[in-house]
């Protein structure tokens, strides 16, 4: 059940246009959706719905917005710590907590610098909103952090995804561009991670026992920007590969998914990697792509208002400025659709009525639109 909250907005109320009076409204034969624009944000990263309906929305540089569909109001969320935004960095992922409807807890990823070094961070603050509007996160603490901080700005990942059960909260580390450290197992880069809620290491995860950093899950990952859970609930994961071999995983405890030693694409340099091949002892991916999409978002797709699309993954493309259907069948998967959106498509959604909405990443005269679909007949 919804809950709209009724207040007088103060000055910090930024209006913008709404669903009601979105700005454009298309529909075209080559798409089975139509495309309403809802707003439009500053280089946004990610989303995520309230219980009422209301969304959350994170921006590269540091702000976190709490926006209504309703009538386009968007509100700054105060309490986020310092980004460090250059390059790849970002506020990164947001994700209400299991039990929001009770804790009215808020996880959600960054980049940062300390001592010189980078990485990102997780953290967790309660969400408090006053009468006359103004909204922030309380008590604001960093729960984990990846390890090591490295110099370089690439290859952040920080997606988040709690189990079906609400009792782990599962993280990605990308290898920041560094390789090596997606096979390291004392470095959480180039990994998904299983945490309790509270950051700490998830007790029995697969690999402690041979000596693994407590916390990894698996391995062998590169830049990790999608992370959802299916219906039966299977860990599906998207990552982006280098010069080809963009991948959709099946991600299992305790495997190795192979980056650097492994892969459908090579070195940016020209150098080879090998590929994925029966036998080598790494987990292949379910689907890959070359020329590549440059996954953004992933979403498993669930809702009504499409029926012929439940069960499919929906992945956001950044270079390919699409957004693209992966169709599932227990632990298979196959590419179905790729649609052009004409933009870098950042993020992928399912609203509370079973629609897809989408942030793009910026450009083309756009900071960053927001965009719902809806069927083509609807």
């Amino acid at each position: 059940m919804r809950h709209p909250i009724a207040f007088a907005l103060p000055l910090i109320l930024i209006a913008c246009s709404g669903e009601g009076a979105s700005s454009q409204t298309t529909a075209t034969a080559d798409k089975p959706f139509r495309t309403s624009v809802i707003a439009d944000f500053d280089s946004p990263w990610a989303m995520t719905f309230l219980p009422d309906g209301r969304a959350l929305v994170t921006e590269k540089k540091g702000e976190m917005i709490l926006f209504d569909p309703k009538n386009g109001t968007k509100i700054p969320i105060a309490g986020i710590p310092k980004v460090d935004s250059a390059g790849q960095g970002a506020l990164m992922d947001v994700a209400p907590s299991p039990t929001f409807a009770k804790d009215k807890a808020v996880y959600f990823s960054f980049s940062e610098e300390r001592d010189g070094v980078k990485g990102v961070a997780l953290a967790k603050g309660i969400f408090a909103q006053a009468s006359d509007g103004a909204t922030k996160l309380d008590g604001v603490t960093v729960l984990f952090r990846a390890s090591p901080y490295v110099d370089g700005n690439g290859h952040y990942s920080g997606r988040i995804a709690f189990s079906p059960d609400g009792k782990y909260l599962f993280f990605t580390n990308g290898e920041r561009q560094k390789f090596d450290p997606a096979q390291d197992p004392k470095a959480t880069l180039g990994k998904v991670l299983r945490l309790n809620l509270d950051g700490t290491p998830a007790a029995n995860n697969p690999l402690a026992a041979q000596g693994f950093n407590p916390a990894i899950w698996s391995y062998g990952h590169r830049n990790l920007l999608g992370l959802a859970f299916d219906k039966d609930g299977r860990l599906w994961e998207q990552e982006m590969g280098p010069k080809g071999g963009d991948e959709v995983n099946l991600i299992k405890p305790g495997l190795n998914y192979g980056y650097p030693k492994a892969s459908n694409g090579s070195h940016y340099d020209g150098r080879d990697i090998p590929d994925h091949a029966p036998g080598d002892g790494y987990e292949a991916p379910k689907v890959s792509w070359n020329p590549v999409i440059s996954p953004g978002g992933l979403l498993y797709y669930s809702g009504d208002l499409f029926p012929q699309w439940q069960g499919s993954l929906f992945i956001g493309g950044l270079s390919s400025q699409s957004l693209v259907r992966v169709k599932l069948d227990g632990d298979k998967a196959q590419k179905a659709d790729q649609w052009d959106m004409g933009a870098r498509i950042r993020e992928v959604e399912q609203g509370p009525d079973g629609a897809l909405w989408l942030l793009e990443d910026g450009g083309d005269g756009s900071q960053g639109r927001m965009l719902k679909l809806t069927p083509a007949a609807f």
